[in-house]
């Protein structure tokens, strides 16, 4: 039986069996930055440390990892917070106090359906639902992208649902959509030759630019993502019908809007990062961006549960969402920028160490490898960068 999108998703993803909740994690079927090399942490601890300066060095400082996979990224960041910690000598009077160390006060939590992962530390909290009262930092890395959402097709009497069929992933037209999905597409999914919409951005703010990766990467287990404009979709498996009359189709982004404005309630002060593809008003897909990963290849987005069904996400209106409940400036940028400001350019370390220092220059080199792929426009590297500040100032980088 053919169903909307949305619930199709939900149930392939999150249903009992689903594709996030059971089996090894996502690690084993596509390659994020999280994956691809600690820089991307190093990235987030510098961040985590200018949100603890902004927040006054607080006794507790939270850090919540939102679709937490198997804990990967929090893992990582233990060790560097650890590191970071021992590495730092305190010489001072006995008579002044010393604040305790980042390691001493960070409190990490995995968000996730899936079980307990056995190998994960105690110090790690694991739990399926986003804690209120956040103090510190939130991290969703490719955690918007797996919310489940409806699709639309434009048809001769306006928007209408796509139903799909979740054994094989045939597509037929369904009912007009609802007044609230209607709302959202005129606003932030325009056909062609809509103009803009009252209270959208025609032209974005040149601090909140965005890398625009338009070509996809090859098949394979390091491919990543491929960026905005896949046609890899459940339309061209064989037997499956073409979008009826090759109408513009669109993904209607209001639940990814909902789940990004709970969780930013959730932070009682500091910052709310989403990392993941995506796309801008002046620039959605005709033909949208839903696609299926399994064991390191696209597929098609069959959602029977056997593979991961993304779509990229609409981070204008995520953002404005999220600005509605945290009242503060959010800045978005790529994550070719975002990295870059903190230090990882992906520069190759200067030939003469190869002379003085041969180990040295090959860790070097190997190091701004994995940078280099996780700046990547045509990858990874397109990627944006939503980071949304609640009760503090702006970052640095910052403006909208």
């Amino acid at each position: 039986m053919s169903i909307r999108w949305r619930d199709a998703m939900d149930q392939a993803l999150y249903g009992p069996g689903g594709f996030f909740v059971a089996g090894t994690g996502p690690a084993d079927h596509f390659r994020t930055s999280v994956h691809a090399s600690p820089a991307f942490a190093t990235a987030l601890l510098r961040l985590l440390s200018q949100v603890d300066t902004a927040l006054g060095h607080p006794a507790r400082l939270s850090v919540v990892d939102v679709g937490a996979g198997r804990g990967e990224l929090l893992l990582t960041l233990q060790r560097l917070v650890a590191a970071d910690s021992a590495g730092v000598a305190v010489d001072v009077p006995s008579s002044v106090a010393v604040r305790p160390s980042l390691a001493e006060r960070v409190r990490f939590t995995a968000v996730e359906l899936a079980p307990r992962p056995e190998h994960l530390p105690e110090a790690i909290e694991w739990v399926s639902e986003i804690p209120a009262g956040i103090t510190g930092l939130l991290i969703a890395t490719e955690w918007l992208d797996n919310i489940p959402l409806d699709v639309a097709v434009h048809t001769t009497d306006g928007w209408r649902y796509l139903l799909v069929d979740p054994g094989s992933g045939a597509e037929t037209v369904g009912e007009l959509v609802s007044s609230a999905d209607l709302e959202w597409l005129t606003t932030w999914w325009p056909l062609p030759s809509d103009p803009p919409s009252p209270g959208t951005d025609s032209d974005p703010d040149p601090a909140s630019t965005w890398t625009d990766a338009t070509s996809g990467s090859e098949p394979g287990f390091r491919a990543a993502r491929p960026a905005q404009g896949s046609s890899l979709t459940a339309r061209s498996r064989p037997g499956c019908p073409d979008t009826p009359n090759g109408n513009a189709r669109a993904e209607i982004g209001r639940s990814r809007d909902e789940a990004w404005a709970a969780a930013v309630q959730k932070i009682e002060r500091g910052m709310a990062v989403a990392v993941d593809y995506g796309h801008l008003r002046e620039s959605r897909p005709v033909d949208g961006t839903l696609t299926g990963y399994r064991g390191g290849r696209q597929v098609p987005p069959v959602p029977d549960g056997s593979s991961d069904v993304t779509a990229h996400v609409a981070m204008d209106s995520v953002a404005s969402a999220g600005a509605d409940v945290a009242l503060c400036a959010y800045s978005l940028v790529s994550q070719r920028e975002a990295l870059r400001a903190f230090g990882a350019d992906g520069g190759r370390p200067p030939l003469s160490l190869a002379g003085t220092d041969p180990a040295g220059y090959v860790r070097a080199l190997a190091a701004a490898s994995a940078v280099a792929e996780l700046t990547d426009p045509a990858g990874l590297g397109g990627h944006l960068w939503l980071r949304q500040p609640v009760g503090i100032g702006p970052a640095p980088g910052v403006a909208r």
